[in-house]
């Protein structure tokens, strides 16, 4: 166990770089996870997202498989999957394929933001017009799926692979919908700590307050996301966190850019209200040399009393965020 006796785990998004490609990224990620695996990283999940060109893992069950291939024992999962996006059917075959090509380590985590901007959620969702309000109901059908005795009638359509597996099922969320959800159901939550910082205390809280004890948790369990960009150095951390605060910067400016290369001077490409927006957005975000993380890492979770960290981080040189990976697990 590290120092914090609590399982740390990797949030990826197979991110793309000014000047790379698709392939160079997906070959990354999965670099990532056998080195994540060799230094006892608990999970790797992969988030989808659409229509940005710093992001290729919008195709997030086929680069799960990927990278449970290409690894051994390490857990791994959907980070989560947008389920409005999709009819639950696909993704109990989806997931439960996986479970039956990699038994025991596939997590099911679920979203029902769109993962994206509302023209391209449209062009997801077809004529299911999702706006997430029936995100209970199609969590329910899903886990039916899954799960026929559930259901008080049999079952005229049946998930074939998927029905009868064990998958564990994860919530996920950035405000306090999926928190009291997830409480009522009694499965595990995870929270986008990473880009919403200010309501990571409170929907944790919440969570907990309410949870309710099911068949599949006794008491709650609570993971929580935030971006770590750790280096050698405070001064080389803060210049590689550059990309990250640009890549944020591009989804403010509706943008959504590759990933651009650290840069010495932040104040050359924000303004103040841009600046002042990004700070409030990344509020949580550690960068630092070791001793720098360790500290606020610990502290972190002493604020949220989170189970489980899920860390991200967005660094434009791969050799550079295997690094920041490798500090954190060596703390």
């Amino acid at each position: 166990m590290n120092a914090f006796n609590i399982p740390m785990s990797v949030l990826d998004v197979s991110p793309i770089i000014e000047g790379g490609s698709v392939s160079e990224s997906l070959s990354n990620t999965l670099d990532l996870a056998q080195h994540a695996e060799k230094w006892n990283y608990n999970r790797y999940w992969l988030a989808e997202h659409h229509n940005a060109a710093s992001i290729a893992s919008s195709a997030t069950s086929i680069v799960i498989g990927h990278v449970a291939a290409g690894t051994k024992s390490i857990r791994v999962g959907s980070g989560g999957i947008m389920l409005p996006n999709h009819a639950p059917l696909v993704i109990a075959e989806q997931f439960g394929t996986l479970e039956s090509l990699f038994p025991g380590r596939i997590d099911l985590g679920l979203g029902r933001a769109p993962g994206t901007d509302g023209l391209t959620a449209a062009a997801l969702r077809g004529n299911r017009h999702s706006n997430g309000q029936d995100f209970p109901e199609k969590l329910e059908e899903l886990r039916t799926f899954l799960d026929p005795t559930r259901s008080s009638v049999g079952m005229p359509v049946r998930a074939i692979p998927g029905e009868g597996l064990n998958i564990p099922i994860w919530l996920l969320g950035s405000s306090d919908f999926s928190a009291m959800l997830a409480a009522k159901l009694g499965l595990p939550f995870a929270f986008a700590g990473h880009f919403s910082p200010n309501f990571t205390v409170p929907a944790m809280n919440l969570y907990r307050n309410n949870f309710q004890p099911s068949e599949v948790l006794d008491k709650p369990y609570g993971m929580v996301a935030v971006n770590v960009v750790a280096a050698d150095t405070d001064a080389q951390a803060a210049y590689l966190a550059t990309s990250m605060q640009q890549l944020f910067l591009s989804f403010i400016r509706n943008k959504r850019s590759p990933l651009a290369p650290p840069v010495d001077d932040m104040d050359r490409i924000w303004n103040e209200q841009e600046k002042a927006a990004l700070q409030q957005q990344l509020g949580s975000t550690i960068i630092g040399g070791p001793e720098t993380v360790k500290a606020k890492l610990h502290q972190y979770i002493e604020a949220t009393q989170a189970d489980e960290i899920m860390v991200a981080a967005h660094i434009f040189e791969h050799k550079a965020r295997l690094r920041s990976y490798e500090i954190i697990a060596d703390l």
